[in-house]
């Protein structure tokens, strides 16, 4: 695949979902109890939506988002919304420090396709047409690896004879489905994903089990094959990057650990950008990005050192003293900063308040600004 990047990289970003306001978590407790027909839910969305869009271009963001308004979690209803893929009570938490979660869950009831229909089209439609000229809408996606990670699709042989059909066919439906984001006017695709840290866990606890250890070996290499397979041959004026998450619920993690472990694989995904955590020690020192930039000129690493987990600006010189660090292992035109992650990776949203939101985006903003003018 021929390596893409947008003709002018922005040198800040976000990782894209925003704290729900208390207008929408009043709507969404309102529809859920059945005060508020789905008509009625949808406008008031679209009308939290558009405020924060304008929110954001207000506050010199290039790349927008819808904040997540329209779903729960960040990767279980694009998955719910695929074809042969279904929502079923987990009833576990899942394992973050500190905190416990709803049970919902996705699973496999079916061959894995694309859905024409799938609700995410029209709310990116809706997205777009209130974006304004010279700023982009962004999409962002959960990972395939997101759905054979885990117990989500241990029954893949009910419905197909090998793995590498199945693997295929969630290649596939990530493939058309991303095109058709293309199709509707998308040209920017963030895949979000965990699964690498989650990795990088599970490859640093098994070092010394050669058995356990290579199944995880195995699942990374299947990452790359699937991610891979899904985003080839795609429009060249599309960018599609990836956002690699630690975990994210109510300020608290799932996972540790630098990025040594998975270095070799991430450098084999052809994103065009590549968002990686570093706003605290759980992440590790950098070297690891030149193994995950690969020399690739038009590959984009983009460095999350302003936490979205607390309101504590982060200390100006400290951060720009880190992105030099990162010119050791990578030029700085191929550098640029963003927030750790996102700000509510489910409704539920993180331990800080909306001022401390903004606050965080505008520090992004103006260290980036200082340091490539």
């Amino acid at each position: 695949m021929t390596t893409k990047t947008k003709a002018q990289p922005n040198r800040y970003d976000i990782v894209g979902s925003f704290l729900r306001t208390p207008e929408l978590k009043d709507a969404t407790a309102k529809f859920r109890s059945g005060e508020l027909n789905q008509g009625e839910f949808k406008v008031i969305r679209q009308e939290q939506t558009q405020q924060l869009v304008e929110k954001e271009v207000a506050h010199g963001l290039k790349d927008v988002t819808d904040g997540e308004f329209n779903r729960s979690w960040w990767h279980l209803d694009f998955l719910w919304g695929l074809n042969g893929v279904d929502k079923y009570d987990y009833k576990e938490s899942y394992k973050f420090e500190g905190a416990h979660t709803r049970t919902d869950n996705a699973e496999l009831t079916g061959k894995v396709s694309f859905n024409p229909d799938h609700p995410f089209f029209e709310t990116f439609e809706y997205l777009q047409s209130i974006t304004p000229d010279g700023v982009t809408p962004k999409q962002t996606i959960p990972s395939p690896t997101m759905l054979f990670r885990d117990n989500r699709s241990d029954n893949w042989p009910n419905f197909y004879d090998t793995r590498e059909a199945y693997l295929d066919d969630l290649a596939k439906a990530y493939h058309l489905t991303i095109l058709h984001f293309y199709e509707l006017g998308a040209r920017y695709v963030q895949i979000d994903d965990t699964t690498w840290a989650f990795l990088i866990s599970k490859l640093n606890e098994t070092k010394d089990d050669q058995t356990e250890h290579a199944k995880y070996v195995k699942l990374s290499e299947e990452g790359v094959q699937v991610i891979n397979a899904a985003i080839a041959d795609l429009p060249e004026d599309l960018t599609v990057t990836t956002h690699i998450c630690r975990g994210n619920f109510k300020s608290t993690f799932l996972f540790s650990g630098g990025y040594e472990a998975v270095a070799q694989y991430l450098g084999q995904l052809n994103y065009d950008e590549f968002f990686l955590e570093y706003d605290n020690n759980r992440a590790g020192d950098l070297s690891p990005i030149k193994t995950i930039w690969n020399n690739r000129p038009n590959t984009i690493i983009v460095l999350g050192l302003i936490t979205s987990k607390d309101g504590q600006l982060e200390d100006r010189k400290q951060v720009i003293h880190r992105v030099n660090e990162a010119t050791e292992f990578v030029p700085l035109e191929n550098l640029a900063i963003s927030t750790q992650c996102g700000f509510a990776s489910t409704e539920e949203g993180n331990a800080i308040t909306e001022a401390d939101q903004w606050a965080k985006i505008d520090l992004v903003k103006s260290i980036a600004d200082e340091i490539w003018k």
